[in-house]
């Protein structure tokens, strides 16, 4: 028989699709429906922006706390130092502690959007696990944590029996990274009650080993759930696009792109992706993803407009619409469109349209922008331009110009 959930926060994520595994369903349904949750998810900081593929994990927290319980956004200052072997070929780069904390400074800003963050019952506490990892003596570790693991157990767990398989190198610190997890675990348990962690499928080894930990060291239950691996509707992984990841921080994607990308999603995606990232009701979510033909284009400007509210603001999502239409429905400039600003002093002999479209963010490299030209998929004013070795002086950008690469990506190039 299906189990049908008591807690709010459990029948939201059900319904939404966010839940893969579960340590143990029913006793967690029951804790979540009883009082007060604190449950956390873990960032690692090796870049200055999340990408959508981290959404998933943010909405969970919000939904956590949405639903009367308290989230805790814990930033890895101290795994990041480690690395996380989960999902990966090969070593995480290493990253100085002050690059990791200025990625902190940088994410937190994003968290803040679907968070709140304070002192109250509910509020998300500041906490990075630098705060105890950083302290650690490394005696006093194997002595009382690693005397709970087996290296038998550690193998069998995907995120390292994968890398083994492929009979690709492990190196010992990021063996230690399961361990370190879940003592991160235990940390915030003593600290702040956490029983339950979240995260994506690939860190179900991870999280077990911490509910274990809790378990063994301190004789109480503690819980974990992970979400499923998200991929769009032609198999590829969520959070990606042609030109790289899909970045939450304004400063790595304008929001007039970040709206595109949702804009352009697949007609299978859009019912689906409107339950995990947006607040919309699942009864909703259902109808615009059933839609077809030119209804199914309105459901997407819906969706745009509503995970761009919830990221950079209602005020961001109106403005790219309005770009949008304004230059695919009126064949206009857009005011709200990624912008490359030219000095006069580069002119010199002018501006080369390869090196425009590398600039504007519309070809990877000066090859791709060539290829672009050549395939005729490039356009600037509106007009289809096929010399690679066109060049532009300040006389030709008094008044602005605007690339378009394919049919769906446009930028403006202005004299500074």
């Amino acid at each position: 028989m299906t189990y049908h959930p008591k807690s709010e926060f459990m029948r939201e994520i059900t319904s939404r699709g966010f839940l893969a595994d579960c340590t143990d369903y029913q006793s967690l349904d029951e804790r979540l429906s009883k009082g007060v949750v604190t449950g956390y998810i873990g960032f690692d900081l090796t870049a200055s922006s999340l990408h959508i593929g981290n959404l998933v994990q943010i909405m969970m927290l919000r939904w956590l706390q949405k639903t009367g319980h308290r989230p805790i956004t814990l930033m890895g200052g101290g795994t990041t130092k480690v690395g996380d072997p989960s999902g990966k070929d090969e070593m995480r780069k290493m990253l100085s502690v002050e690059q990791i904390n200025a990625n902190a400074a940088s994410i937190r800003t994003v968290f803040s959007r679907y968070i709140s963050y304070g002192d109250g019952p509910t509020d998300s506490p500041l906490v990075n696990n630098a705060e105890w990892l950083d302290k650690l003596g490394y005696i006093d570790f194997l002595r009382d944590i690693g005397p709970h693991f087996t290296v038998n157990r550690l193998l069998a767990f995907e995120s390292i029996k994968s890398r083994l398989d492929r009979e690709q190198s492990l190196s010992f610190i990021e063996f230690n990274y399961m361990l370190l997890q879940a003592y991160d675990y235990l940390e915030l348990h003593r600290r702040y009650g956490t029983s339950l962690q979240m995260g994506g499928s690939d860190q179900w080894g991870n999280i077990v080993s911490g509910t274990d930990l809790i378990r063994r060291v301190l004789a109480t239950e503690a819980f974990g759930l992970t979400t499923p691996l998200v991929t769009r509707s032609d198999g590829k992984k969520m959070g990606k696009s042609v030109d790289g990841a899909v970045w939450l921080n304004a400063d790595r994607m304008a929001p007039y792109e970040f709206w595109q990308w949702w804009r352009n999603v697949a007609d299978a995606d859009v019912g689906k992706f409107a339950k995990m990232f947006t607040e919309l009701p699942v009864e909703e979510c259902d109808r615009l993803g059933a839609l077809s033909g030119s209804e199914i284009n309105e459901a997407k400007v819906v969706l745009a407009n509503a995970v761009t509210s919830l990221l950079h603001g209602s005020g961001a999502a109106a403005a790219a619409e309005a770009t949008a239409r304004e230059v695919f429905e009126q064949g206009g400039v857009g005011e709200d469109l990624p912008t490359v600003r030219i000095a006069e002093s580069e002119l010199g002999e002018g501006v080369g349209i390869v090196q425009l479209f590398v600039r504007a963010g519309l070809s990877a490299s000066g090859k791709d922008a060539k290829r672009l030209i050549l395939e005729g998929g490039a356009k600037v004013n509106d007009e289809l331009v096929m010399d690679p070795g066109l060049r532009y002086g300040a006389g030709q950008l008094v008044t602005p110009l605007k690339l378009t690469a394919g049919r769906k990506r446009h930028a403006l190039v202005v004299l500074d």
